[in-house]
């Protein structure tokens, strides 16, 4: 027994310790050039690298408070839906999986949504972040999803949404995978309304995801870097026994060939969403307009029905 090591330096430790002891979450290495980043730095800065301008993954909590007027928000109620449904187990029970997952995040779910006001235009914003189970779409998510643009059709809301996720939950099966029609269902209901749906992109978004309702946006924007796509590279160049070019699933490559609108930088993000939302909703109110304005055969006495006519 290392009787230094195992009582010592402990002891010495707790003495001098106390509350001037370091946390250990000062500082933020960078995934894309590996530098060590300072919190504050780093906070201040978005969560985008300072060296390389590599955009680090954040959560709903940081997208709020950026993107809403004066970071105030209402944050819409998580759905309860039945928790594992299926009984699902691996190699470990997908209870334990999702207990793991609140405990690290905090989070009762792989999604969150916000209603509040972006430079005075009503809107309602949705993230789905990676960091819960891969962003997976589950049931919850689905049906905070489908919760979230029904109240923005209620309210008269524009509706953004964050999304990165790496597909349907396959721990709940056939029951995630019919939340992909449900959420498309849904945004149809948006654009019936004249209501503006802003996706923006964020890194990663692949599987079903991808496949279904975060392609359907009026406006397709992504954040620089971010890997877009239904699967891996490495999948497809098995499948078709060709060799595909070198970043075909990020997100420049998939603007110059027309699958996003935009790439957007994060610290112009809530500009850019601004100056389009205003766009949209301009002109959904002047379509509003134009529906109830009343026809020439209706406002001129005994004239010809154009519908009547053959």
């Amino acid at each position: 027994m290392n009787w230094i090591a195992n009582f010592v330096r402990p002891r010495i430790k707790s003495l001098i310790g106390g509350r001037n002891a370091t946390p250990d979450n000062l500082w933020k290495k960078c995934p894309g050039c590996g530098d060590m980043i300072f919190h504050r730095d780093l906070q201040a800065a978005q969560d985008v690298c300072p060296k390389c301008d590599h955009h680090l993954r954040i959560g709903p909590a940081q997208r709020f408070a950026s993107i809403f007027d004066g970071g105030i928000f209402e944050e819409l109620p998580q759905p309860r839906v039945t928790q594992d449904p299926l009984r699902f187990r691996d190699e470990r029970r997908y209870s334990d999986r999702l207990k793991d997952a609140r405990s690290k995040t905090g989070r009762r779910e792989a999604f969150a949504a916000a209603s509040g006001t972006l430079d005075g235009i009503p809107v309602i914003v949705a993230v789905q972040p990676f960091d819960f189970l891969g962003g997976s779409l589950g049931m919850a998510v689905g049906e905070g999803l489908v919760q979230a643009m029904q109240n923005a059709v209620q309210e008269r809301r524009a509706f953004v949404l964050f999304v990165a996720s790496g597909g349907a939950r396959m721990q709940e099966g056939i029951l995630s995978l019919m939340q992909m029609p449900r959420a498309t269902i849904t945004v149809d209901m948006l654009h019936e309304a004249g209501l503006p749906y802003l996706v923006v992109l964020t890194d990663p978004t692949t599987g079903g995801v991808s496949a279904s309702y975060a392609m359907l946006g009026d406006i397709h924007i992504a954040e620089p870097g971010a890997l877009i796509g239904f699967t891996g590279q490495r999948v497809i160049e098995q499948t078709i026994r060709e060799r595909l070019p070198e970043g075909f699933q990020r997100a420049e490559y998939l603007r110059e060939h027309g699958m996003v609108d935009m790439v957007v930088h994060r610290h112009q993000m809530r500009e850019t969403l601004s100056r389009l939302l205003l766009m949209l909703m301009k002109k959904a109110d002047r379509k509003t307009r134009r529906g109830h304005l009343p026809s020439a055969a209706e406002t001129t006495p005994g004239a010809p029905n154009p519908a009547a006519t053959t």
